[in-house]
């Protein structure tokens, strides 16, 4: 019969039989030690295993009361978030609101603008004509009136005879005569 150490001690392999016995002798067994081992050991396993726990619950409470004031915050955060959205879609409405409006009154000046120049360009173009048309004419006439002094002056120059052209001369002299 062989003994094991430990808590084999309690069981014996019988070499005779090939198997295990349970052994009766608890004196030989040393189960008396085994129990105050065990005793000792959960004796001060529960002591540090509790005080462990304890430490550890604690910071697991911590944990929790810190998450729930995180979010706690959060909530209100959120709240306020909400708030200044809120406040900059009103704005936001308002400021298109008003470019509506600036570009309805722009495209209402542009067009009132755009009528006006085009009233100013038909004025400037009409006076342009009309100016046109004023120095045309003024040539036309020069050239009118410089053809029939050269039609006179050649009709002149051949009809008019020495004699013809003394009797002018004198009587253009009589007429200065009174006036000098």
């Amino acid at each position: 019969m062989k003994h094991y150490i430990g808590l084999s001690t309690v069981f014996t392999f019988n070499t005779l039989n090939h198997g295990f016995n349970f052994n009766t002798d608890f004196l030989e067994a040393n189960v008396i030690n085994i129990f105050f081992l065990l005793s000792g050991l959960i004796y001060v396993l529960r002591k540090f295993l509790g005080n462990s726990l304890l430490i550890r619950q604690e910071k697991v409470l911590n944990a929790i009361q810190e998450s729930e004031e995180r979010l706690r915050q959060a909530k209100i955060r959120l709240v306020a978030s909400e708030k200044q959205l809120a406040q900059t879609q009103t704005i936001i409405n308002e400021i298109q609101e008003d470019a509506k409006t600036t570009a309805a009154k722009i495209k209402e000046s542009i067009l009132a603008q755009g009528s006006i120049d085009i009233e100013r360009l038909t004025e400037a173009s009409k006076t342009s004509i009309t100016s046109a048309e004023s120095q045309v004419r003024e040539e036309i006439q020069q050239q009118i009136i410089n053809l029939a002094i050269r039609r006179v002056t050649l009709k002149l120059k051949n009809e008019l005879k020495p004699t013809i052209q003394s009797k002018i001369i004198d009587n253009s002299i009589s007429q200065l005569g009174g006036r000098i």
